[in-house]
């Protein structure tokens, strides 16, 4: 992994669905109540804090992509969805947005 790069895509794991959690309201506020959101795959990105891009199931056939940014912990800075991609499928590649 380069310094600063994204890892490479990995499994959801329960911190990951926890994180996506923690923003679904943000998501939801912005597009619609979703009947379930189920965190797939992530990578994550060392930066001033950390960015995490998560594939998030949505539906049976409906995935959405989240970026959520966990700043510094002495900014104290709640964890906060800067990003997003709707219309995505169980194929789409999880990538840098």
């Amino acid at each position: 992994m380069m310094c600063g790069a994204p890892t490479a895509t990995q499994p959801a794991t329960a911190d990951i669905q926890a994180i996506a959690d923690r923003v679904r309201s943000q998501l939801e506020e912005k597009e619609k109540k979703f009947p379930m959101f189920k965190a797939v795959e992530f990578k994550s990105q060392v930066v001033a804090g950390m960015v995490f891009f998560i594939k998030v199931q949505v539906d049976e056939d409906n995935f959405v992509h989240i970026r959520a940014f966990e700043s510094l912990p002495h900014e104290r800075k709640p964890l906060a969805l800067v990003g997003y991609q709707t219309h995505k499928g169980r194929h789409d590649e999880l990538t840098y947005f």
